[in-house]
């Protein structure tokens, strides 16, 4: 019987047999944060553990970094437990030996965006992280999942884990967006046809006409938001697209190598006569630009929709009513024209080059309302940079934009980037649960 994409990373990555559930997983790249990451680092100093491959770990502080547009050497942290995090993290990856994005990096950025655009996501690998969006790498056909603290020690310690290996799902997307639609609008429709735990248990390969003209950007956004119908991995087999975009950013292997490398990631597939746990099918030419009404991502309509009526259903009416309290709004009111006070762009899943140019293609020669404010995060240094040489910054500036430092921002809301109570805010982040603090998704095409 032949195997899924899943299934051959999964294997050609398995130290040993841990029971019938359960390998020992290795991890080609652990990436961490200051959020995540104190308690693992506490628990090898009380085990007197060193580090066992400090090459093949990445730090880099995002979550509680501050985004306000100073010059990247005068970032500082203000919030004290925050600051404390930031500087903790910086001691122990120092100690370690660990390459850290720090706070006045120029590189500095979102852990999901930096690492995919410095060249250290490859198709075949095994990329962890102690963030629920590693699910990012499946864009470029590695296998990149999200883990707890506890288990970030365990990495740290042995550069493995403890895995349970996940059924498979394939979800084939035919034809092709519609002009003006995205890939998070496509995800976004997934996600409320199958529900918010529709994936859950399940990596999951995305495949089709539909997937295969999506950009390698575009793949990370779809890859990203999988998660959000509790999938524990996201997969696309690499092709020309992911080859491309990959070997565009290597630095560490010269061009006979990664032509050789090349030819064996476009065998990164699965068999044909492999055999899914469970299929959907969806066309993509159905596909409207897509926005969430409520407090989960399967909450989800399109902009031109009404918000649905109460279900007979006990539990999603309960659900959907709580959702709708907490939003302000009423089952059958038209989302289209509804008023927002924020507007926020940014985070792990549309922050990248492609997404503020596609901003930048909307706001062009128009206004921010008096009455919104409205702030670009962009996801990294260096995207920042590319976006001012090409004139992006400018047009979103002059178009009332706030232009700010990299950083996840109001996604997470660690720093002082967050909403007043009752404030509505459309938002490109992958989330829109009360925790979270934004109200809405938008697509930004």
């Amino acid at each position: 019987m032949g195997q899924t994409l899943y299934q051959k990373i999964v294997a050609s990555h398995t130290v040993f047999r841990v029971d019938e559930q359960h390998v020992a997983l290795y991890a080609d790249l652990h990436i961490m944060n200051e959020y995540t990451s104190p308690q693992a680092f506490a628990g090898l100093a009380e085990k007197n553990l060193p580090v066992r491959c400090p090459e093949k770990q990445m730090g880099i502080v995002d979550h509680v970094i501050p985004t306000h547009p100073v010059a990247v050497d005068k970032r500082t942290i203000m919030i004290d437990a925050a600051a404390h995090q930031a500087s903790n993290f910086t001691r122990n990856c120092r100690k370690h030996g660990i390459h850290l994005f720090d706070v006045k990096d120029r590189e500095q950025g979102i852990e999901h965006v930096v690492a995919p655009e410095i060249g250290l996501i490859r198709p075949g690998m095994v990329v962890l992280c102690g963030d629920s969006h590693t699910t990012t790498y499946g864009a470029l056909g590695a296998l990149g999942f999200g883990i707890g603290t506890s288990e970030v020690e365990h990495v740290l310690a042995t550069q493995t884990l403890v895995y349970r290996v996940a059924r498979d799902m394939r979800i084939h997307v035919d034809g092709r967006l519609p002009e003006a639609t995205t890939s998070k609008d496509l995800v976004l429709y997934i996600i409320s046809k199958i529900g918010a735990q529709g994936a859950r248990g399940f990596a999951v390969e995305y495949s089709g006409a539909a997937i295969a003209a999506l950009s390698a950007e575009a793949r990370m956004t779809l890859c990203n938001m999988t998660v959000e119908a509790g999938a524990r991995g996201a997969l696309i087999a690499p092709d020309d697209t992911t080859v491309n975009y990959v070997t565009d950013r290597i630095k560490d292997l010269s061009p006979h190598d990664i032509a050789a490398a090349a030819e064996q990631w476009k065998q990164l597939k699965s068999d044909d006569d492999a055999t899914f746990d469970v299929t959907h099918r969806f066309d993509a030419n159905v596909v409207a630009p897509f926005v969430t009404w409520g407090t989960s991502p399967d909450q989800a309509i399109s902009i031109a929709d009404h918000i649905p009526e109460l279900s007979a259903d006990p539990l999603e009416r309960h659900n959907a009513s709580k959702a709708l309290t907490y939003m302000g709004l009423d089952a059958g009111q038209v989302i289209d024209g509804l008023a927002i006070d924020h507007v926020f762009i940014g985070s792990c899943t549309n922050a990248r080059i492609e997404d503020l140019r596609a901003v930048a293609d909307v706001v062009r020669g128009h206004k921010v309302a008096p009455s919104v404010r409205a702030m670009v995060v962009p996801g990294s240094g260096m995207v920042r940079e590319q976006a001012e040489r090409e004139g992006i910054a400018n047009t979103l500036i002059e178009a009332g934009f706030e232009w700010r430092q990299p950083g996840c921002s109001m996604c997470l809301a660690m720093n002082d980037d967050i909403l007043e109570p009752g404030q509505r805010c459309a938002s490109t982040t992958n989330r829109n649960s009360k925790a979270a603090r934004v109200a809405a998704h938008a697509p930004i095409s």
